[in-house]
């Protein structure tokens, strides 16, 4: 995080198993409750298809899985949350969406060396709030690890 000390910004936060995450608004473009996928074959296990969003295919992925942990049982209480990924939109499942939160720069602890794991590339920082621990998320990068993957689905 390279923003000044004081510079503030804003996160959607959103649960995704037992973690809480937060992504920056900016790269928010919808949030949308749970709709049955269309399972792709051969996708891997983290993809859990594509949707139909207003006359465009939206892949959508599972964030629990992608981040290396058990693959969510999607029901209606999920949401999905649909991000800009370079010149297309991604939507990630999450268990649901908690609020806007805003912090400074100085908010935000880099992740530590000892748990550095398969997510750790798409971690920017944690935010420690009070009692509250945020795990940022870099949309650019997860989105990044996707594409390859997004755009074969599409074709």
């Amino acid at each position: 995080m390279s923003e000044a000390i004081g510079e503030r910004r804003q996160f959607i936060t959103f649960r995704a198993g037992e973690q809480e995450f937060g992504a920056d608004i900016m790269a928010i473009r919808e949030i949308r409750g749970f709709t049955p996928t269309t399972r792709l074959p051969q996708a891997p296990t983290y993809v859990l298809g594509v949707i139909n969003l207003r006359g465009v295919v939206l892949p959508v992925i599972d964030l629990n899985a992608r981040l290396g942990r058990d693959a969510t049982q999607a029901n209606p209480k999920h949401v999905i949350i649909v991000v800009k990924a370079g010149e297309r939109n991604i939507g990630l499942l999450v268990d649901a969406v908690s609020d806007i939160l805003t912090v400074t720069a100085g908010d935000v602890q880099p992740t530590p060396e000892l748990a550095r794991d398969g997510q750790a590339e798409f971690i920017d920082g944690i935010a420690v709030l009070d009692n509250r621990m945020v795990t940022i998320l870099s949309m650019d990068r997860l989105a990044e690890s996707l594409v390859g993957e997004t755009e074969a689905m599409a074709a």
